[in-house]
């Protein structure tokens, strides 16, 4: 009996969670438990031999967990809200100052304040233009700068020019104030994930004292209000997480709607806001299995968990990004310099343009002049100008370019392979396998094709402009080929063709490439052997003959959905095409994490570098290393069936699953750019740089607190208040080092011994 009682005993304290005298005592817990013990025991032999010295065990060490708690700010029942509140509204307070400060300066315009203030001033004209983002985030600038005053007259033609008496700081405040946001949102998703005060500060702190997340909240930029809407997302979802435990109650429903809202209003500003709705439908699938997995529902309430996340985290999204859309063509109504990169049939919706409201006639002849624009997603027009290939690159004939703008350069006089066009000529319209000549209307030169290779892309053969007013040779016919291949005339818009060399029986294209300086940066047009490449085909956009009847062009007019369709192609055309100019100092994604080279903002006497805080930088990646080394080391632990009190493990298990669940955010932030092909700036980092400080801060959180497992009370207790203070300490100091990287510099570069930054440039790639 006695024997049957101590087992009984055993297995009742293994039930519990704590360590048995059956069980091995070679594991670190066990250690710290005799460590522990010996401390309340004054040094006596504690070996673990009799059970009844292991309730004592129990409390000291439930006692030290609450200690921990309520000392080093543990979960919610343990700390004040008044303590969580404060933190909120202080963090808030410095967010918004340092966002704030100096706002006004410099008082010229700052790197893409040039283009993102451009297409503000572009709403309030209601101009329309082509950009490679989608609308919110330029809507909002706009919007926001009518409200403060700003008329939309500004050219933001350049960086470093003079703002003078323009009304430009609201639109910075606009950027300013949601990038402050983004701390106190950092600081509260800390807290959902962990309920640890301790790990929310230290966040906050460390976004707060971040030189690159400050000068990017200070400009006329896209990159604030991403960052603003991204955790705005993360933020909500945690909270509508929160609320798992009662379901399908009023705040559950206003933390899902206000997540859906969120996610649409990050992809709608830039579509790396894609990467957090990655983030939070994984974590919706997670979700969803677990529900699937709760036996003691039925299946009409699992459905109606999926459906309410249906609605409101996939329709919901979609439906407002199509809502903002609605608006951005709505507003946009006149014509602008973006027209070109659009369809014939899209421009003619543009008030301005000259195929709104207008009429031509639907087919072109022999003598047309004619626009000629390709077919292709951000297709250009077929282009030329008095310019000659330069000399080493190609036969220095005249340049054939693709140019995206409406031009005079732009316009063809369609003409007879031997005889020039003349106003008797009867009209003969142009038909299906027709033999033509192209002569470029201000120069009067031909268009032209060789066995010459092309100046760019290789087994293409060159295009250029020949001869003088008509004059060539039988280099200059092409076969012009409709698409749908019926032997009727080619109609206006509508019909869509190929130019077929007659002789090298290649067609003409419009590559992918773009031309040097030489060629103006535009792109490259080629006659391309393999004729079937769809860049080969083309459209009459405009056509000028008096002798044609007319009609009018608004029934070409397309649809909404036809042309949100369009612009998600022209802009992903656009992103595709998004190459490193010459000279432009670009970075790539392994230099990123480790803060090798930031970008120019501001130069001249105001200097401003984005550049992140390095000590945070740096500490990410030490963090990192660090927690790899942890998680493995637990891992082993587990493996190896090391027994832990319930309370130590399942402290471990919440801290290791918000550290994972970040570390997936930053992965998914940060990974994706490895595969891109599109130039790529360090500015591209900075919403995986978020979710990597939070990740530091939870793991310093964690590491801090596990002191007390490794030494006794009073040693840990010390151990953490100087880790802690040498944290925040560093991280201050490195800011007030840093801090003219966003402020300005002045004065002479950081080489030189009477800089402000002397001695600060610890990498040659730093440009300070």
């Amino acid at each position: 009996m006695a024997k049957g009682g101590e087992e009984n005993k055993r297995r009742a304290t293994r039930r519990k969670g704590i360590s048995t005298p059956a069980k091995p005592t070679g594991s670190v817990g066990s250690h710290r438990e005799r460590d522990i013990v010996s401390d309340d025991q004054n040094g006596q032999n504690q070996n673990y031999q009799k059970d009844d010295r292991v309730p004592n065990v129990k409390s000291k060490l439930f006692s030290d967990i609450r200690q921990i708690d309520r000392q080093f700010g543990g979960s919610t029942p343990r700390v004040p809200t008044l303590y969580w509140l404060t933190g909120l509204l202080v963090f808030s307070f410095l967010s918004l100052a340092t966002r704030l400060y100096k706002i006004c300066e410099p008082t010229h315009i700052v790197w893409d304040e040039t283009h993102f203030g451009k297409m503000g001033s572009w709403y309030i004209n209601r101009t329309f233009f082509f950009d490679v983002h989608p609308p919110l985030g330029k809507m909002m600038i706009g919007l926001f700068g009518t409200m403060t005053g700003y008329d939309g007259s500004f050219t933001f033609s350049k960086p470093g020019i003079e703002y003078g008496d323009t009304e430009y700081v609201g639109m910075r405040a606009l950027c300013a104030m949601c990038g402050s946001c983004v701390i106190p949102l950092s600081y509260d998703i800390v807290w959902e994930l962990t309920h640890s005060l301790t790990a929310a500060v230290l966040a906050a702190s460390l976004i707060l004292l971040d030189t690159g997340t400050l000068i990017l909240s200070q400009y006329i930029l896209l990159d604030p209000l991403l960052l603003f809407f991204i955790m705005g997302s993360t933020h909500s979802y945690l909270k509508f997480y929160s609320y798992r435990a009662s379901p399908f109650t009023l705040k559950w429903w206003v933390w899902l709607t206000c997540t859906g809202a969120m996610l649409a209003c990050a992809i709608s500003v830039k579509f790396v806001g894609l990467f957090v709705v990655l983030l939070v439908g994984l974590s919706t699938i997670k979700d969803l299995w677990d529900i699937l997995g709760d036996l003691s529902q039925n299946m009409g309430y699992i459905v109606n968990h999926f459906l309410a996340r249906v609605v409101l985290l996939i329709v919901l999204p979609v439906v407002l990004y199509m809502v903002f859309f609605a608006i951005h063509f709505q507003v946009l109504i006149k014509s602008g310099d973006g027209d070109g990169f659009y369809s014939t049939a899209f421009q003619s919706r543009l008030i301005g343009n000259r195929l709104h409201n207008a009429s031509m006639p639907e087919a072109f002849a022999f003598g047309s002049v004619v626009t000629i624009k390709n077919s292709a997603v951000g297709g250009g027009y077929l282009h030329s100008h008095a310019h000659l290939y330069p000399e080493g690159v190609s036969v220095m004939q005249q340049q054939v370019t693709c140019y995206h703008h409406k031009d005079f350069n732009n316009e063809w006089i369609v003409m007879k392979p031997n005889q020039m066009p003349v106003p008797e000529d009867p009209v003969e319209l142009i038909k299906h396998n027709d033999i033509i000549r192209l002569m470029h209307k201000p120069t009067l030169r031909t268009l032209h094709s060789h066995k010459e290779r092309a100046p760019i892309t290789s087994r293409h053969y060159q295009v250029t402009g020949y001869g003088f007013n008509g004059s060539g040779d039988a280099n200059d016919f092409w076969r012009i080929e409709a698409v749908d291949g019926i032997d009727t005339h080619i109609g206006t818009v509508k019909t869509v063709f190929k130019l077929i060399h007659i002789n090298r029986n290649c067609a003409v294209t419009q590559t992918t490439k773009k031309l040097p300086k030489w060629g103006y940066e535009q792109s490259e047009v080629s006659c391309n052997p393999h004729s079937t490449d769809h860049r080969s085909l083309w459209n009459i956009e405009e056509v000028t003959d008096a002798r044609l009847p007319n009609v009018s062009v608004a029934i070409y007019a397309p649809s909404f959905l036809q042309m949100f369709m369009e612009s998600h192609k022209v802009m992903a055309q656009g992103n595709r095409g998004l190459k490193p100019k010459e000279d432009e100092v670009t970075s790539q994604p392994w230099q990123w994490p480790i803060d090798y080279r930031g970008q120019v903002f501001s130069g001249a006497s105001y200097r401003v570098y984005l550049l992140g805080n390095p000590v945070i930088f740096w500490g990410n990646l030490v963090v990192l290393v660090v927690f790899s080394g942890v998680y493995i080391f637990n891992g082993m632990k587990k493996q190896r069936r090391c027994e832990e009190l319930v309370e130590v493990k399942e402290y471990k298990e919440k801290t290791f699953s918000a550290c994972l669940w970040l570390l997936l955010a930053w992965a998914l932030h940060y990974l994706p750019f490895w595969t891109m092909g599109r130039v790529l700036y360090f500015h591209h980092y900075f919403p995986a740089f978020l979710f990597s400080t939070m990740f530091t801060a939870v793991v310093l959180d964690y590491l801090l607190k596990s002191l007390r497992f490794w030494f006794p009370r009073d040693v840990a207790w010390n151990l953490y208040h100087l880790g802690l203070g040498l944290v925040f300490s560093i991280a201050v100091y490195s800011f007030y080092l840093f801090h003219p990287l966003a402020y300005g510099m002045h004065g002479p570069l950081a080489n030189n011994e009477t800089s402000t930054m002397y001695g600060l440039k610890w990498l040659e790639t730093w440009d300070i």
